[in-house]
């Protein structure tokens, strides 16, 4: 393995740490937005539906997670399925941020610092995992010098 290959094999590794915050931060979530009230109203079928796509989610961040924190430098070793999940990787939370930034009502969200500050850290954290996978996909790619 290469030093520069080796330098993004730990990247990885600990972008899946970050991945390991995100899901374990986002267990708040439901209590900081109040998701019970808020979905209160709403049918049985689309609450159910809400949970399950939110349990989808997280099952897939933590997945992301393990797979870089255990598996890092197979992510990175330049086969065509370590280039196919990292690039899957990179569009996940690219997409995210896009979302984050785009998509996402902002009048919505309620006031005071910590949620000023989590999604600034949030969005932080989308920046610099959408630029490791992307950076680790181009080294599948393309290879080391």
């Amino acid at each position: 393995m290469s030093r520069i290959t080796s330098e993004w094999s730990e990247l990885v590794r600990w972008a899946g740490y970050l991945q390991l915050g995100v899901v374990v931060g986002s267990l708040a979530v439901p209590y900081l937005l109040q998701w019970r009230d808020e979905l209160s109203s709403v049918r049985t079928l689309i609450k159910q539906v809400f949970w399950t796509y939110a349990a989808y989610i997280f099952c897939t961040n933590l997945f992301f997670a393990v797979l870089s924190i255990y598996l890092a430098p197979n992510l990175t070793d330049g086969t065509e399925l370590a280039t196919a999940m990292c690039l899957f990787i990179t569009l996940y939370w690219g997409a995210r941020l896009v979302i984050q930034f785009f998509y996402f009502d902002k009048k919505g969200i309620p006031s005071g610092g910590v949620y000023r500050y989590g999604e600034w850290l949030l969005s932080l954290c989308f920046v610099f995992l959408t630029i490791v996978y992307g950076g680790a996909t181009l080294l599948c790619v393309w290879g080391t010098p």
